[in-house]
């Protein structure tokens, strides 16, 4: 047996994770160590070496797209296809685990699964059926609120009565919800998880036939996972001892979601035999990217402790520029980009990092007006577009007629002159029958209080729909949503718009229907499910992923949380600035600064040759104009590793002005202390004018930034 393919490309530490004995372990993962290099080649040891059979591997990952990276990296490795082997993410594994038991978890068999938009549809029905004011309880706080209960493993029930009465009402419509979900067969991706816990927890067969089945359990990016996720682990492995967990605790930057950085500290209780490797070396960074990373991350406390080093040289130093307002440092980053596309690089690999959504439009302006093509990243993907999940619904509908959220999305669209008080009908007989909506308007379609074309629309599209299932049946997926999309009177309804988006509409539902097909061509067959159903949770699951299509060769634009896990030749982390990064909520909530922290060094070790760091003087955001100070996070890098700069060029900045004002006033300077009988002492920061309309802007520390003219604000010198 050759085993030199699966360790010759190792170090010392890798290697000590991959060849080591079946046990609980850690592999501390730094950035750009090789973390998925040791899963890959753990996984091929494990059924190479040890003779495992990939029917006892069950890995989990992040998104689809690491697992089918992952898998075929395998393959490679071993040159033989690794069927059997239960690889994906954890909605994925979960989805696949109730498909095989619904009706012992307590689910109907033609289950289907809520994606986040789904989810806010249906919340906002249960709202106006509660007579809820959406203003006072906005459906996105009550979808956030619903599930980070699922994410503790908390349902409705479990909820102890608050004595507050907004979260008394919160409660409410959790258990409605929750009602709703289970009359109709709803599962949203919180549920998924958090049922999938609940039947092994509560089925003893099943949960030792698993435990028996699945001898080694590997899990990437360990420090993001909640707490559903790791009891669901720990289920399936603490009594066997055989979690093998890669993470990094330096990398946990996902808190605000649900993700458990004390995972990392359980697991180590839990499995006091676990085995700990660190892997140190980073094979993407120069040694003053490294130097700034492992100085910043050593102020925060609780640390399982690494430092990041690397064989390949110093480099060159970060730069850090300090503009004077938020155009300025658009203009300075924009401009050096220029700089390295005109020295032969690629536009693909430079990074433009914020910690701010909002902080994109200004690069966004500069790059258009020098036309550098760019992306921002977290765009719309494939299965989250209006059009595709219109036709979705209509798919989902076919196969569940009870599924409510469908039945409301499409049951207009196209629109078929189906109004919104007969929508209210329907809604109000579903409710007073605890029913389905199809349920109620067939009722309502043979009679009742409708008007009769009312009454005949409402039977029109029953008839559509069923008519549309009868055409699919017995036919290739693909054919099936070729059917869908055509009669159902979408592709006739978007080529009729008017609209710039029009013919991209039309193709992506088109595209769809390759999507089916190559899902048919290239899915496993699940025992017990359609090629319907497994298609319309392949989409539901790839909807809730948060990583983008490929990027073109265009400047990158992404937030620093969009930007774990990627890597770039030229970053440009931007707006330093206490109040915006570290984010003002991190500084007024314990614990969020270090995260905040954390989030720092995630990108500063994006970077592989250059990193810039920028801040501004001035700034205005959000529709406010602030003068803050530069981010902690820049003080806490040794000097030695950086490199301050001043832009170069025709940057426009005010000049610093000796206003002088009639009646021999005096001169001021900005950056002056001067006080004011009104307002206090300030500082000067900006000055313009001269004689009688001479004026300043003085940012006074207890009344803020005012504007003052000096002939009249009598302002005295400090």
């Amino acid at each position: 047996m050759d085993i030199t393919p699966i360790i010759e490309p190792l170090n010392d530490a890798q290697r000590m994770a991959v060849t080591a004995p079946p046990t609980a372990m850690l592999v501390l993962a730094g950035a750009g160590s090789g973390k998925t290099r040791v899963l890959v080649h753990r996984i091929a040891w494990l059924m190479q070496v040890e003779a495992v059979s990939p029917n006892s591997i069950l890995s989990v990952t992040f998104t689809n797209k690491a697992a089918r990276e992952m898998r075929g990296r395998i393959e490679t490795l071993l040159n033989f296809p690794a069927g059997g082997m239960w690889m994906g993410t954890f909605h994925g594994l979960a989805h696949r685990l109730l498909r095989r038991h619904a009706r012992e978890a307590g689910l109907p068999e033609t289950f289907q699964i809520l994606d986040s938009d789904d989810q806010y549809r249906l919340i906002r029905r249960i709202l106006k059926n509660l007579e809820l004011d959406e203003a006072r309880w906005p459906p996105r706080q009550i979808q956030w609120y619903i599930n980070a209960q699922k994410d503790e493993g908390l349902r409705a029930r479990h909820l102890a009565e608050s004595y507050d009465p907004f979260e008394r009402q919160l409660q409410r419509v959790y258990r409605v919800y929750e009602e709703q979900c289970d009359r109709t067969g709803l599962v949203d991706f919180a549920e998924l998880l958090l049922r999938a816990h609940e039947f092994l927890r509560d089925n003893a067969e099943p949960l030792a036939h698993y435990q028996r089945r699945f001898r080694h359990v590997l899990v990437d990016e360990f420090q993001d996972t909640n707490s559903i996720q790791y009891a669901w682990l720990n289920l399936l492995t603490r009594d066997r001892n055989n979690l093998f967990v890669v993470g990094d605790d330096d990398q946990s930057i996902y808190g605000w979601r649900g993700a458990r950085i004390e995972n990392l500290y359980r697991f180590q209780q839990d499995y006091p035999a676990h085995q700990l490797v660190r892997l140190e070396q980073n094979y993407r960074s120069t040694g003053n990217i490294l130097g700034a990373a492992n100085a910043l991350i050593a102020r925060n406390e609780g640390r399982l402790g690494k430092n990041l080093w690397t064989d390949g040289g110093g480099g060159e130093p970060i730069r850090l520029y300090a503009a004077f307002n938020e155009q300025d440092e658009a203009y300075f980053v924009v401009d050096r980009i220029r700089q390295w596309a005109q020295e032969g690089h690629r536009r693909s690999e430079a990074a433009i990092l914020y910690r701010s959504n909002a902080q994109s439009r200004q690069f966004e302006e500069k790059l258009m007006a020098l036309g550098i093509p760019y992306r921002v990243y977290g765009g719309l993907r494939f299965f989250e577009r209006a059009e595709i999940k219109d036709a979705l619904a209509y798919l989902r509908l076919l196969s569940n007629r009870d599924d409510d959220p469908s039945f409301e999305r499409i049951i207009n669209t196209p629109t078929r002159g189906i109004g919104a008080r007969t929508l209210d009908a329907v809604r109000e007989l579903a409710r007073d029958q605890a029913c389905s909506l199809w349920q109620a308007a067939q009722l309502l379609s043979q009679g009742g209080s409708l008007p009769a074309r009312a009454r005949g629309l409402l039977a029109g599209f029953l008839a559509l729909a069923d008519e549309l299932a009868r055409q699919a049946r017995e036919r290739p997926l693909f054919e099936q949503v070729h059917q869908v999309i055509q009669h159902s009177g979408l592709i006739d309804y978007y080529r009729k718009e008017k609209s710039e988006q029009a013919e991209t509409r039309v193709e992506n539902l088109e595209e769809l229907v390759n999507a089916a097909r190559q899902f048919e061509n290239e899915a496993e067959a699940d025992e017990g499910l359609s090629r319907l159903d497994q298609f319309l949770a392949h989409a539901a699951l790839e909807a809730g992923e948060s990583q983008g299509d490929p990027f073109e060769d265009c400047v990158q634009l992404m937030s620093l949380h969009s930007a774990k896990g990627l890597e770039f030749d030229l970053v440009f982390m931007v707006g330093l600035e206490e109040g915006l990064f570290p984010s003002m909520q991190s500084l007024e909530e314990t614990g969020r600064l270090e995260e905040e922290r954390r989030l720092c060094y995630v990108g500063i070790t994006r970077a592989r040759r250059q990193l810039y760091m920028t801040h501004a003087e001035s700034r205005r955001l959000y529709g406010k104009e602030s003068y803050p100070r530069p981010s902690r996070f820049l003080r806490e890098i040794p000097p030695e590793h950086v490199q301050e700069i001043r832009m170069r060029g025709n940057v426009s900045r005010p000049v610093v002005a000796v206003p002088q004002a009639e009646g021999g006033a005096g001169g001021f300077k900005l950056g002056q202390r001067v006080s004011h009988a009104k307002f206090g002492e300030g500082v000067i920061l900006q000055a313009e004018g001269d004689g009688a309309q001479a004026r300043v802007q003085v940012n006074f520390a207890d009344a803020g930034t005012k504007w003052l003219m000096l002939a009249y604000a009598n302002l005295q010198a400090i």
